[in-house]
């Protein structure tokens, strides 16, 4: 039987490996879009962010400046399976060292160490976004078969 994750199990669970999120928002004509994203998570005193960079050109950008309500999900893809869900708001930031230094954050996370600085530079720079997905609802569960 599922079983539900408390909110430290849940940020391990979103922190563990190199766990892939698949992000949902609206596109201009209003259908349905999904698309994988790597991120890091940011803790703050009430919770936390979930973080990750795109493209300023790129489509989800474009709809988060329309439509800033996102829905992220994160699952394992092994027995027992387990997943959690983010419904929230993104933010898009500009801040050239935040930028950078996520997307070094991410790069060493999905990459390995050796080439964070590669990814740090390449996704953190002045054509990217540093996106802020703050959750407002969140459902997680692990042990889904039992």
């Amino acid at each position: 039987m599922a079983r539900p994750l408390d909110l430290d199990e849940t940020r391990g669970f979103l922190a563990s490996g190199t766990r892939t999120g698949k992000l949902a928002w609206v596109t201009k004509s209003g259908r349905p879009a999904v698309t994988p994203v790597w991120f890091v998570l940011d803790e703050r005193a009430d919770g936390f962010d979930l973080v990750f960079n795109t493209a300023k050109a790129s489509g989800k950008a474009k709809a988060f400046a329309r439509d800033p309500r996102v829905s992220l999900v994160v699952d394992e893809e092994l027995p027992p399976y387990g997943l959690v869900t983010l419904d929230g708001v993104v933010e898009l930031r500009d801040d050239p060292g935040p930028k950078r230094a996520f997307a070094t954050r991410i790069g060493a996370r999905y990459m390995g160490t050796d080439r964070a600085d590669e990814f740090g530079l390449r996704s953190g720079g002045d054509d990217e976004w540093l996106v802020r997905l703050r959750p407002e609802r969140i459902t997680a569960v692990t042990d889904i078969t039992g």
